[in-house]
């Protein structure tokens, strides 16, 4: 869709471009661009870091026709990859640059470094490109402490050649950090910053203040709740709804925490308040949750990076704020668009993305209502099938009851048909668990089945068998359910409204009679 603001500044340019001199057109253009940054700044978003350790990646033409197709239109990465660059001109996707950590004790050595850097990766694509920020290093002070005494030397030399280009006001300089800077992150109100770093980090916080620049932070949920041992609770690390005996609650200042990424960034906000600053936002330049780990990451699942991902975008798009600061929401860069399959173990490292290298998803978000972030939006994509670890015998009794007096359709699990294989109770009663929920209109408790059954957003269909709830339904030439899944699909329930664990009593009654005729028969 084409932006109006857009067209009237490209409108503008042409006017310019052949009535006034080289050094004023271009200094005009510089100027509709910043204002229109500044409109468009003022709402808090969601990017994506792009990575490339990915064995196929797309070209940098395909990578932005696919952002664009996406509706991505905040990136990060983590260079300044020219082919990227020169592809993002006259596009409306904002872009944050990085100096790669081998570079930072260069560029912080010598202002004739910094000045080069500075004309070749940002003055020859800026504006055509919009950078809006660098990223001076990742994470420098905690994976490169050799290299601490020359991150603000670097940041600064850079800041000096933007002003020596005079777009300054255009573009911040600053640096991401690890969440580990900050310590004794809950409650947030006794947070404070490492103290072995505040040599560094006072005089760099002071340097973001006086030139607008923003705290950038890396902010993992998931290495919280790894690394507690349970006593972070996953709901919590989530954003799943609570109940306020659930929320975490600071004793200090008495607010609640429904979640953990809210704690670490009022920690940050605390920790800087401690060093005399309070006018640096917070920009949270990494979260996401893995999508796959190995035996040692459990929670490293489909469904949870779905779950914390969606509810991620809608948090920050719905302007959530923090307890401490309700009044700013920090804009997220979700770690991150691709997986990076040449990453080296564990597992989880190559697994945080949202899509494959094929620009196919891993899972479908479920993000509508919250903006016009990716256009992969499944909201109420969701499928019921059969719980790992259940005796085959339990599956047994409720696929016969499914298919039986539930009156779900199982003809595409008898013998050749398309979903008979692989023939097991467990794939056959996940048919047939999906079949019901989808028939019932994903109604609260259509997907329980005496517990032996669980919601997922993650499409279970497999080659040429789709299941009940898949889209792929719609392609095939003859009907896979039947007419009242269609007409109670107005009734369909938002993914996170129903959890099993908070089953009411009328539903446990219900699902209790459902089986009642299983019992007697046997």
């Amino acid at each position: 869709m084409v932006n109006s603001n857009l067209v009237a500044v490209l409108t503008a340019i042409v006017f310019f471009y052949s009535t006034v001199p080289s050094t004023a057109k271009f200094s005009t253009l510089v100027q509709q661009i910043k204002q229109q940054s500044e409109e468009q700044d003022k709402e808090p978003f969601v990017g994506v870091n792009i990575g490339t350790d990915v064995s196929n990646l797309l070209s940098a033409k395909d990578l932005v026709s696919f952002l664009q197709v996406q509706r991505i239109s905040h990136v990060r990465l983590y260079d300044a990859n020219p082919d990227i660059l020169k592809a993002l001109a006259n596009t409306e996707i904002r872009v944050i640059i990085s100096v790669p950590n081998n570079q930072v004790l260069a560029v912080g050595s010598s202002n004739t470094t910094a000045a080069s850097w500075i004309n070749r990766n940002v003055v020859a694509y800026y504006p055509e490109t919009l950078i809006t920020h660098i990223g001076v290093g990742d994470e420098v002070l905690t994976t490169v402490p050799s290299s601490a005494p020359l991150l603000l030397p670097a940041i600064q030399s850079l800041y000096s050649a933007l002003v020596a280009a005079n777009l300054h006001t255009q573009i911040k300089v600053s640096t991401p950090h690890a969440a580990s800077i900050v310590l004794d992150t809950f409650p947030p109100s006794q947070a404070y910053f490492n103290q072995s770093l505040i040599s560094v980090m006072a005089p760099l916080l002071q340097f973001l203040s006086k030139t607008g620049s923003p705290l950038m932070m890396n902010l993992y949920p998931y290495y919280v709740f790894m690394e507690n041992n349970g006593v972070v609770p996953l709901d919590n690390s989530l954003f799943k709804p609570l109940t306020p005996s659930k929320e975490m609650v600071d004793p200090n200042t008495l607010l609640h925490y429904t979640n953990v990424l809210d704690a670490m960034i009022d920690a940050a906000y605390v920790s800087m308040k401690n060093l005399n600053v309070t006018n640096v936002p917070v920009l949270v330049t990494e979260s996401g949750w893995p999508s796959k780990g190995d035996s040692k990451e459990p929670y490293a699942t489909i469904d949870n990076a779905d779950t914390y991902n969606s509810n991620l975008i809608k948090h920050v798009i719905d302007h959530s704020g923090t307890p401490l600061h309700p009044e700013i929401t920090s804009s997220v860069f979700i770690y991150e668009l691709f997986n990076e399959d040449l990453r080296s173990p564990p597992v989880s490292e190559a697994n945080w993305g949202l899509f494959h290298s094929n620009s196919t998803p891993v899972y479908l978000l479920h993000v509508s209502g919250s903006g016009t972030f990716l256009a992969n939006d499944t909201t109420n994509q969701t499928y019921c099938i059969a719980m790992d670890r259940v005796d085959s015998k339990t599956l047994q009794a409720a696929l016969d009851w499914a298919c039986g007096p539930g009156r779900a359709n199982c003809s595409e699990i008898q013998p050749g048909e398309s979903c008979y294989q692989p023939n097991n109770v467990k794939n056959h009663a996940s048919y047939a668990f999906d079949s019901y929920y989808q028939k019932e209109g994903k109604a609260p408790g259509s997907c329980d089945f005496k517990g032996v059954a669980m919601i997922t957003t993650t499409d279970p269909s497999q080659g040429s068998c789709a299941f009940p709830g898949s889209k792929k339904v719609v392609h095939k030439t003859r009907a896979v359910v039947n007419s009242t899944e269609v007409s109670s699909g107005a009734k369909r329930s938002e993914l996170l409204t129903f959890h099993t664990s908070q089953i009411t009593a009328t539903t446990i009654a219900f699902c209790v009679s459902l089986f009642v005729p299983l019992v007697v028969a046997g």
